[in-house]
């Protein structure tokens, strides 16, 4: 045992002395690592203490998001056409919510959702999860009533249409955030859409605000747009579209009402509609707002814009008269045709009486690149700069590429096209003595700007009372006729062309003006592929201008002109237009 340690205290190992500062290094270097806590500490709690209360609050301090309402849209009149109501969405934390299944089956019931969807949702990773967006408030209550621990609402905003189908296509809807899809709601999301504010609470464990405490953002809210739409006009346009489609039995249509004076759209209507409050089972066709994203080749509607150059030019005269002949005309191998012949016409009764040959004969007269110029003037082929989502430019090709039986029947309306609201808009030529205006869809106090002259007033004028004798007896739109006021216009009917082949389904459209003595609206209307009997623009499209004309006229308090009694064409222009100005 004495041996053992005596060896044990003699190793070479032990006797080994270590360094005399090592010991101090290890002492100087405890010290200040304690006195680095200590200074720490001071700093944090002394100096510096924004690092712990931070650190604090974020363990029940939460800043949440306060949303913006946005804005109104109302028409003219400040009749309210879309407003934000407050609703509730239902979100959960998942890792929190453990319903029991009796609890599962009735919040699946309340927020109508299948209770394998409703769990799939809260076994998803991650500390939030929408259960159900925009739900009624009082369905909101129900769920808070349950008490169900990570289960949470949040206030949101749902949009609300009063004039549903008559107003959709033009305003659009938006959706579940709020943000505009489709129409104005689209068009002008960017005005409409307000700034959501913020505001820092507390919340317990549960995750409910037990207090408010600061608001960090206040919330600026959406601005109201004030349509030019005057909601009377809009609802006459759309109850007159549809008794059309239904009396038909038509695949689609449109009206357009353009005050003349403004360029302001009144009146913007299609068919077949939707609700915008709800969009379930909604397709392709009901969405298209077809006055302004469909092009259509409009058929005699070009038709006084020929007459109105021929006037221009010093070639025709008002009771220039033209030989249509048999009613046939041959133009490179192919062959024009009236639907009976008739004869010799003056220029107003080419328009009287629709005549396509008459018409080609004046328009042959013209170079191609002066009858694209007009056109051009008039807007065909080029965008309206509307605003509008989808708005089509329509079509009209070079000039250059013209070959002469295609110039011929462009001067009829085929071979060019254009959308119904681009044709009202070439009308407001002839509603204002030959200057062209910009068209809005927002109220305008000022005076209409950018206007540019295409022809001159008397040209007009004269183009105005030709197409006045196309409602009256031995016209084409005799019901276009509205009592108590004079009323010109151009009928149209043209074949549809599928793929490369004109077909036997027909579009029928009619596009005048009223009071022709001062002309205060414009009101165009297209009937896409009326199955009846009736298919020409005149039987057709006719009484629906009518009608909407009529009501719209009332409605503006505009003052009815005399009627008008038959005109004698045969009498020399200058004779027959200063009869028709005094009439």
């Amino acid at each position: 045992m004495t041996k053992r340690s005596v060896t044990f205290n003699h190793n070479p190992l032990l006797a080994k002395g270590l360094p005399v500062w090592r010991p101090r290094v290890v002492l100087l270097a405890l010290l200040c690592g304690s006195f680095a806590l200590v200074a720490r500490a001071g700093y944090l709690q002394g100096v510096n203490d924004d690092f712990l209360q931070a650190k604090g609050e974020s363990r029940y301090a939460r800043v949440i998001e306060i949303p913006a309402t946005r804005g109104k849209i109302t028409d003219r009149h400040g009749t309210v056409l879309a407003a934000s109501t407050p609703v509730k969405s239902i979100w959960a934390i998942p890792g929190d919510a453990k319903l029991t299944p009796a609890d599962a089956r009735k919040l699946a019931g309340l927020l109508d959702m299948d209770v394998r969807d409703l769990n799939h949702r809260l076994g998803k990773d991650g500390d939030f999860v929408y259960l159900k967006r925009q739900v009624p408030p009082e369905v909101a209550e129900r769920v808070a009533e349950m008490k169900l621990a990570g289960i949470h609402e949040q206030r949101e905003y749902r949009r609300y249409y009063p004039g549903a189908e008559v107003m959709s296509h033009l305003l659009g809807f938006t959706g579940v955030d709020d943000h505009g899809q489709e129409g104005v709601e689209l068009a002008y999301d960017s005005q409409l859409n307000g700034k959501p504010g913020s505001r820092r609470v507390i919340k317990d464990r549960r995750g409910q605000i037990v207090e408010d405490v600061e608001s960090i953002r206040t919330p600026q809210e959406g601005k109201d747009i004030a349509l030019s739409i005057d909601a009377k006009v809009q609802y006459l346009a759309y109850t007159a579209l549809q008794s059309a489609m239904e009396t038909h039995r038509a695949k689609a249509g449109s009206v357009v009402v353009l005050d003349a004076r403004s360029g302001e759209v009144l009146a913007m209507v299609n068919a077949p509609s939707y609700n915008p409050n709800n969009r379930e089972s909604l397709t392709g066709a009901q969405l298209r707002n077809r006055a302004v994203t469909d092009t259509f080749e409009p058929g005699s509607v070009l038709k006084p814009i020929i007459a109105a150059m021929a006037l221009e030019s010093g070639k025709f005269r008002f009771d220039t008269v033209i030989d249509t002949g048999n009613g046939r005309m041959t133009v490179a191998n192919a062959t024009i045709s009236d639907t009976k012949p008739h004869g010799r016409l003056t220029v107003a009764e080419v328009i009287q009486k629709s005549s396509n040959v008459g018409t080609v004969r004046m328009a042959m007269t013209f170079k191609p690149q002066e009858m694209w110029q007009v056109y051009d003037e008039m807007g065909l082929g080029a965008s309206m700069q509307l605003g509008f989502p989808g708005e089509a430019s329509g079509r009209l090709r070079p000039a250059s590429t013209w070959r002469p039986i295609e110039q011929a029947t462009m001067a009829y309306g085929y071979g060019v096209s254009a959308s119904l609201m681009q044709l009202a808009r070439a009308y407001l030529v002839f509603a204002r003595d030959g200057e062209m205006i910009p068209v809005t869809l927002t109220r305008s106090e000022a005076p209409p700007q950018g206007g540019r002259r295409v022809f001159s007033a008397q040209t007009v004028r004269e183009t105005r009372a030709m197409m006045e004798m196309v409602t009256q007896t031995g016209g084409t739109a005799v019901h276009g006729q509205v009592p108590g006021y004079r009323v010109a216009g151009k009928t149209g009917t043209s074949h549809k062309l599928e793929g490369a082949q004109y077909t036997s389904k027909y579009i029928a459209s009619f596009v005048g003006l009223a009071p022709v003595s001062d002309p205060r609206l414009v009101v165009a209307v297209m009937i896409d592929e009326p199955s009846g009997k009736q298919y020409y623009g005149g039987q057709v499209a006719g009484p629906v201008f009518s009608r909407v004309m009529a009501g719209a006229l009332r409605a503006l308090s505009v003052p009815p002109d005399a009627p008008v009694t038959p005109m004698q064409v045969a009498r020399g222009k200058e004779e027959a237009v200063a009869s028709r100005e005094r009439m």
